[in-house]
């Protein structure tokens, strides 16, 4: 079972036909993760990225569970059970931080309210933790003479967490590795390796913190530990998939572009390297990166995702209105074919 699931995955990858919703590394919404799978299951996706947490795991699988539940009454053919990835990071890395409002510095303009894309600050300004996923808009937009928005680190005990992690019903484990340090950076990712030895592991990169030698220096050394496994999650701009054009996901774009031309064209055992595009991804993304003649195995979309089907998961009837949740499927499936169907 668990070679024909390996085989599956890289013959998506290969084609590819590999589209991850991600729920957010940060994201403890259980009701949203379960809603939002059923929709994205349903929808033509088949690959799920979630926090590192077996109850959200469970949620996921619910989703999915309920999405066959549904299949035969709406029509829809589901060829393969989507894959769930679990995220887990370093700490100074963007998606796995959770912030926190300073009240002797907070001047309570309550700017920081409407910026937040998951609603995790409340009016009385303590910030739900389980919904938030650590982007940043709240800082963007707090004060600078306040100065009161600060983050914490989402810390998990790696060997402790994934393994129930994946008897939850995980599969694939994906490592955020948007920070400098890299010796820090390959320890976690031997204890990744070494907790899924059977399938996929992903390094997920961006160049904050990297040039464009030690971002293909990084990605050397995954290999080495992975092998085949290996999955480079290129990360354009983390968590800015706000607005849907060419400029937003074109980061995404250019760094694949770097991996390609400087490690996948001029070394034959990164050949087959599969480059899964994220950051900024959005209904563009497959159509641009097939312009600038990427070679990618999928695509992962979290911000722009969510946000197109947040009206229908938020209703109130959402397990029993087949309408609302029809329509939520016909904008989940719109995205997912334009930018696997280029």
């Amino acid at each position: 079972m668990i070679k024909s699931r390996f085989k599956e995955m890289k013959q998506l990858l290969a084609k590819s036909k590999y589209f991850k919703l991600v729920c957010g590394a940060g994201n403890e919404n259980v009701e949203e993760v379960r809603k939002l799978t059923t929709v994205y299951t349903l929808g033509g996706a088949n690959g799920f990225d979630v926090s590192a947490q077996p109850h959200i795991v469970e949620a996921c699988v619910g989703g999915i569970d309920r999405a066959y539940e549904l299949s035969d009454e709406l029509n829809i053919d589901i060829p393969i059970r989507p894959f769930i990835t679990v995220s887990v990071g370093m700490p100074g890395d963007h998606h796995v931080r959770k912030a926190i409002v300073e009240t002797d510095s907070c001047i309570e303009c309550n700017l920081c309210i409407p910026a937040c894309p998951t609603d995790a600050i409340p009016e009385s300004l303590v910030i739900i933790r389980d919904l938030c996923i650590g982007c940043g808009d709240c800082e963007a937009v707090c004060p600078p003479k306040a100065n009161a928005i600060k983050y914490e680190h989402n810390a998990k005990e790696l060997e402790e967490i994934l393994p129930l992690c994946l008897e939850a019903g995980a599969e694939n484990i994906e490592l955020h590795a948007a920070v400098s340090a890299n010796d820090a950076i390959m320890k976690e990712w031997e204890v990744v390796n070494s907790v899924q030895q059977n399938h996929i592991i992903s390094m997920c990169l961006d160049r904050h913190h990297l040039s464009n030698s030690h971002l293909i220096e990084r990605i050397k050394d995954a290999h080495k530990i992975a092998g085949e496994r290996l999955i480079i999650q290129a990360d354009g701009v983390p968590m800015s998939g706000g607005k849907d054009n060419y400029n937003t996901t074109l980061q995404a774009i250019a760094i694949a572009d770097v991996i390609q031309k400087n490690l996948i064209k001029k070394e034959r055992a990164f050949w087959h390297l599969p480059i899964l595009l994220s950051g900024g991804t959005n209904s563009y993304t497959g159509k641009m990166a097939k312009m600038c003649d990427i070679k990618f195995g999928g695509v992962a979309i979290g911000t722009h995702a969510r946000k197109i089907v947040k009206l229908f998961i938020e209703n109130e009837n959402f397990d029993s209105d087949m309408v609302n949740l029809k329509r939520a499927v016909n904008v989940a499936k719109e995205l997912v074919e334009q930018n696997l169907n280029q």
